[in-house]
Formats: structure tokens, C-alpha cells, sequence
């Protein structure tokens, strides 16, 4: 029998049959390699998504641990024993604390964690310090690294420069949310040969940080601002006095953007003395006068400072 050898139609067909197999095969292909990408990248987005959670949850918990890190410092200080550096105090705190917060996630998300307290910084507000955390994690299989921030707020904890600076021995008490003096400034001014050491004698101060509403701060020479503030014991942002960190080791000034409260005197002198900034009173040693010579409870300040609160006229107005 002859072989019928296939005719140019026959070619169509076969050629296109194969290429049509080619295609499909093609096809086939990019389909399943298609569903193995989509399913790797929900795999890496729900593990992105369980580290990202992790991460803000840790960050929440930062700016609390840091906070209790600062109070733990603050402290040590009213125990009467001195915090030389105290960057490196409240470092050692907060180590130890996110040491047992890594092993509370552990068994909450079943992550591996190890962490390292980076810096404890100043911030240009005072009332801020600023944490940076390196958080290491490994969860099945899965490993991230990261370095987490977050501001602490120091309202709330306790001034502990008077005591930072003058020492427990000198018989400072911290009472009725006041810092009394009793004769340890009048003391420490004799010490030193500053100018009417007697005017100090039983001064105060307010012991809790709490920051001035009344900004700017020379709103203080309207009617019933100042003895509210003195009421209430505020501070104030100040470039000359120091932050809550530097305060901790007794300075009364430092280079960062600080704070100053009012030394407060009770006496019926009107001589001479310390203008009652505490960082002039601890660190800049000028003299002021009384806003008010006739006011036993009258604020001892100089022209600066009655300028910047607005009381430069305060002994002519009525509340």
C-alpha cells in the first residue's frame, strides 16, 4: 500500500496543535509558579504583620518601662545614695526590666527576644526623655531587627535635685508634696558666702513635676496667675536650667534644655539674696529682691526673671 505523505494542510494543523501544547504547557507553568509567589508572600506578609504587632506592642511598653526605669533612679536618690551618671543608672533599669518583658512575650507570642538599651537622651521639650531600644526577635524561623524609640514623660516624678544636691544629711524632708528646706539651704548659703543666707530659712519648693499651663510665662504678672502657679507648684521650660536627667545627679544647670521652679521663702526680711530660681540658687549665684517687700511669701527674683514671667510692676498690681 502507498504512503500518503501529508499535504500543507496537514502541516497547518500538526504545527499548530504542537504550539497550542507549547502554550498551554507555558500556561500551566506561570499559573503554578504564580500560586507558589502569592502563597510565599502571604506567608512573609501575615509574618511582617505578626512582627510589625509585636513591635508596636514592645514600643508601647517602652514608654512605661522607661518612665518606672527614671522613677527607679529617682529613688535612689531620696534613699540619700548619689547617681553619678545617670544615663547609665536608668540604662541598667530599663535592661533589666525588658529582660522580663522579653520573657513575658515569649510566652505571649511565642517569639525569642533579646534587647539592648541604646541611649537615654534629653529632648528639647524637658518634660520628655528619649529611649532608643535594639530589639533582636526570631519567631518560627523568621528573624527581625530593629532599633524602637520612645519618649517617656517625667510629669508626675519627683524633683530630685534638691535632695541630689544637697543630700538627705543635710535634714531636707519631702513632705505634703513640698520640698522643706528647713535650715539646709540657709547652710548651704553660709558654706558657700552668699549674700542673706537667713532669708532662706524654711523656704519650700514643690516636690512633683508639673508643667506651667500659664505659657508664655509672661502671663504671670496678670491677676491670680502667680499664686496659682505657687499654689499649684509649677515648673517651667528654661534654657538656663537643667533637665530632669543632669537633675538627677545634683547639677544645677547643664547644656540641654532644662527647667527652673521657684525656691519659695517665708520670711518677713527684705534683704538682699539669692534671686529663687533653683538654677541660680544651685548653679549661677545672683541676687534678686522681693517682688513684694511687704509679702512674707514674696519670690525673690531679679530683673531677668521678673521680666520673663511679666512681674516687672507686680508690687504696684492687685490680685
Amino acid at each position: 500500500m502507498k504512503i500518503r505523505k501529508p499535504d500543507s494542510k496537514g502541516n497547518i494543523i500538526v504545527g499548530t496543535t504542537a504550539i497550542l501544547i507549547v502554550v498551554l504547557l507555558l500556561m500551566c507553568i506561570f499559573v503554578m509558579a504564580s500560586l507558589n509567589y502569592f502563597q510565599n508572600q502571604n506567608i512573609e506578609s501575615q509574618a511582617n504583620d505578626n512582627f510589625k504587632y509585636i513591635i508596636d506592642d514592645y514600643s508601647r511598653n517602652l514608654e512605661v518601662l522607661g518612665r518606672d526605669s527614671i522613677a527607679e533612679a529617682t529613688q535612689k536618690v531620696y534613699n540619700g545614695l548619689p547617681v553619678h551618671d545617670s544615663d547609665d543608672q536608668i540604662r541598667k533599669n530599663l535592661n533589666k526590666r525588658l529582660d522580663e518583658k522579653n520573657d513575658e512575650f515569649r510566652d505571649k507570642y511565642d517569639v525569642e527576644l533579646s534587647s539592648e538599651v541604646l541611649s537615654v537622651e534629653p529632648t528639647d521639650l524637658p518634660w520628655k526623655v528619649l529611649f532608643k531600644v535594639k530589639l533582636n526577635g526570631n519567631k518560627d524561623g523568621e528573624e527581625f531587627s530593629q532599633i524602637i524609640e520612645s519618649n517617656s514623660s517625667i510629669e508626675g516624678l519627683r524633683d530630685p535635685l534638691p535632695i541630689a544636691k544637697l543630700t538627705i544629711a543635710s535634714g531636707i524632708m519631702a513632705y505634703d508634696d513640698k520640698i522643706h528646706y528647713k535650715t539646709s539651704l540657709s547652710a548651704y548659703m553660709i558654706l558657700h558666702n552668699f549674700d542673706s543666707p537667713e532669708s532662706y530659712i524654711e523656704a519650700t519648693a514643690p516636690l512633683t513635676i508639673k508643667k506651667c499651663p500659664y505659657d508664655p510665662y509672661v502671663h504671670h504678672g496678670d491677676p491670680g496667675v502667680l499664686k496659682d502657679c505657687l499654689d499649684t507648684g509649677y515648673f517651667h521650660e528654661s534654657a538656663d536650667g537643667s533637665c530632669y536627667l543632669c537633675r538627677l545627679e545634683g547639677k544645677g544647670k547643664c547644656p540641654h534644655y532644662g527647667m527652673e521652679v521657684f525656691i519659695q521663702t517665708h520670711t518677713p526680711l527684705g534683704n538682699e539674696s539669692l534671686s529663687c530660681s533653683d538654677h541660680v540658687v544651685f548653679a549661677d549665684h545672683y541676687n534678686g529682691e522681693k517682688i513684694d517687700p511687704n509679702d512674707w511669701d514674696s519670690l525673690i527674683l531679679d530683673s531677668s526673671h521678673r521680666k520673663k514671667y511679666g512681674l516687672t510692676y507686680y508690687g504696684n498690681e492687685t490680685d
